[in-house]
């Protein structure tokens, strides 16, 4: 399972690409809300020239003409072709949004089918040929249902259905639910910097570490000239 960051801060990516495992970027009009002193697409350019990866970038209009018209124009922020063929233009769960994503398929053009709940809108956004399915675990958790036994019906009717749509498990609120993503073998999950952070401790770790330590400054002093 792939690992992305979802963020739109600059700095989070820097620190999390430092950890040699993340390959590309989630962002939504959220997190851009949190960034100040630059522009959508200066933003999102500079991630496209941090990440090897895919970089969504999602449109915020609500009707197919317009989400079609946004997405065209962020495909054309970069003449290079390594542009275009990771940048993916998210697209909210709606009627308009799978017409939206019909249409960009058939151009070339990758998309993230965001603001997913329920196998049967997974199901759409497949038939309408997303490149990508975007799950929101943690906001199903929300709602009193369990968001990982929805995602798993999620990947069940995908794999089932022969599709090709990557499934990104997203609304990650915890190490739990980026374990339980990668064991029901979902493509990739988008993860908050400081989820991701969570996800390498232990404190078993921790006390191992300082085991050694404890142990090789032992065997250090045991080797020490004597007098």
């Amino acid at each position: 399972m792939q690992i992305f960051l979802d963020t739109a801060s600059v700095e989070e990516i820097k620190k999390a690409l430092s950890f040699g495992v993340v390959s590309g970027v989630t962002t939504n009009p959220t997190l851009m809300s949190r960034e100040s002193g630059a522009s959508f697409k200066d933003i999102i350019l500079k991630i496209a020239g941090m990440v090897p990866g895919p970089v969504s970038a999602e449109v915020t209009a609500h009707d197919a003409k317009g989400m079609i018209s946004q997405a065209m124009e962020i495909v054309g922020w970069s003449d290079s072709d390594d542009f275009r063929d990771r940048i993916t233009i998210k697209v909210p769960m709606t009627s308009e949004g799978t017409s939206a994503i019909k249409e960009l398929s058939s151009r070339g053009i990758s998309t993230n089918c965001t603001l997913v709940f329920t196998p049967v809108q997974a199901m759409l956004a497949c038939e309408a040929g997303a490149t990508f399915i975007s799950p929101f675990v943690g906001r199903i958790d929300d709602s009193g249902l369990d968001g990982t036994a929805v995602l798993k019906d999620i990947v069940s009717m995908v794999r089932t259905n022969g599709y090709v749509s990557q499934i990104i498990a997203a609304s990650i609120r915890h190490p739990a639910h980026v374990y339980g993503a990668a064991m029901l073998g979902c493509d990739i999950a988008t993860i908050p910097l400081v989820v991701l952070e969570q996800c390498f401790k232990n404190p078993l770790t921790d006390i191992g570490i300082r085991k050694f330590d404890e142990d090789w400054k032992k065997f250090q002093a045991s080797q020490a000239p004597k007098a």
